[in-house]
């Protein structure tokens, strides 16, 4: 059996056309994008199309993209950006910022970090599917509170938030709403507009694109203070020269994705359903995340009296690759603060792991995992002793 890979969660390969996109920009259109030459003004037109084809996957304008590195420094811009703008006017209580528990690291750490400097943040909780309940938002909210970030779809457990009802409560409050969307743009239907949202973070190396870059969209008229200083590019929202293959292949990755986006989705949700279908079979095994608002790529288990690195490694003995918990923080030995947010136990989530399905993924694939696993699931219970004998 050839090796079987899937944790697309943590990153995608490159789609060939991409690579066919970006080659031109390494050897032929190299100029820097700033110089006003030809050279330079030919990379700074190609650059303006992949802005469009970005923009267009996410129902934005062109000039709402800022390209960054990547997610990571998507959601530190919008965050401490935005924040920026709210360091005068601190009061007793400091500028109020509302997240979940169940963001991912690049939000919750600068969440973390703005609490050190002032601000007060309030960690909305979720309920045993990863879902905020509106109503713990609405009752949160605060004369203070100036934004929201609220992951789109869980990157772990793949739960897909209530993102429209959630627009319209910071929209009727005056509170500007960001959204970690990097693992929802290109599987799921996004639109900024029809959602309310302000800014959104999304990444090229989870939609077949390069890694090292991304983008922020910035909704027209709100304003957010640099991360960087420097010469003032990307509207002087982001100094630094531009990675033109970069983002000539993001701009491809979205084009792509846009005109995939129907028929990827209904395969891989015809494959993760086989899948779930198969594993909750074995016996004492669990989907973690929504049964049904979840990514189309998604499924989350966790298996009684077993340790998921132990699984994670005889999977991988197997030629099959998956995760344990997110990419950032898989190697991490901590239960997952995910897990641990929708009230399973340390133990519960050690015994947890991510199957994240993509483009390339093939039903034999399905069938090979659904035949490995509850194999390695019944040998390595021999040997717990949690395990009823």
């Amino acid at each position: 059996m050839k090796k079987v890979y899937m944790d697309y969660g943590a990153t995608t390969p490159v789609d060939p056309e991409v690579i066919t996109a970006m080659n031109p920009y390494f050897f032929e259109i190299y100029g820097n994008p700033s110089s006003t030459h030809s050279y330079g003004v030919d990379a700074a037109d190609d650059i303006e199309q992949s802005r469009l084809k970005v923009a267009s996957l996410i129902n934005a304008k062109p000039e709402e993209i800022i390209f960054t590195s990547g997610g990571t420094e998507a959601d530190n811009l919008a965050i401490k950006g935005v924040a920026a703008l709210h360091e005068n006017k601190k009061n007793t209580k400091g500028p109020h910022i509302i997240t979940t528990e169940i963001e991912h690291a690049a939000v919750l750490e600068t969440c973390k970090y703005l609490e050190k400097t002032g601000f007060d943040v309030a960690y909305l909780p979720v309920d045993k599917y990863g879902l905020i309940k509106t109503e713990d938002l609405k009752n949160t909210i605060s004369k203070n509170t100036f934004l929201l970030s609220i992951i789109y779809a869980n990157n772990e457990i793949g739960t897909i938030q209530e993102i429209e009802e959630i627009g319209k409560i910071t929209e009727s409050n005056g509170i500007l709403f960001h959204t970690d969307a990097v693992q929802a743009v290109g599987k799921i239907p996004v639109d900024v507009n029809r959602s309310r949202i302000d800014l959104l973070s999304l990444s090229s190396h989870k939609i077949y694109g390069p890694k090292g870059v991304g983008g922020l969209f910035v909704k027209k008229g709100i304003k957010i203070k640099p991360l960087f200083h420097g010469g003032g590019h990307e509207q002087g929202k982001r100094s630094s020269t531009l990675n033109t293959p970069g983002i000539i292949g993001l701009g491809k990755a979205c084009e792509l994705g846009k005109k995939r986006l129907v028929t990827d989705s209904k395969k891989m949700i015809k494959q993760r359903d086989t899948l779930i279908k198969n594993i909750l079979g074995i016996e004492e095994s669990y989907l973690n995340g929504h049964p049904n608002k979840r990514l189309p790529n998604n499924a989350h288990f966790r298996f009684s009296a077993v340790e998921g690195e132990s699984l994670h490694m005889m999977l991988d003995n197997k030629q099959i690759a998956v995760a344990t918990g997110s990419a950032c923080s898989s190697k991490k030995l901590k239960p997952s603060h995910v897990l641990l947010a929708l009230g399973l136990t340390p133990e519960e989530s050690h015994g947890s792991l991510r199957f994240t399905l993509g483009r390339q993924t093939e039903d034999t694939e399905i069938s090979y995992v659904s035949k490995e696993l509850p194999k390695i699931v019944e040998h390595l219970r021999k040997m717990s002793p949690l395990w009823k004998k």
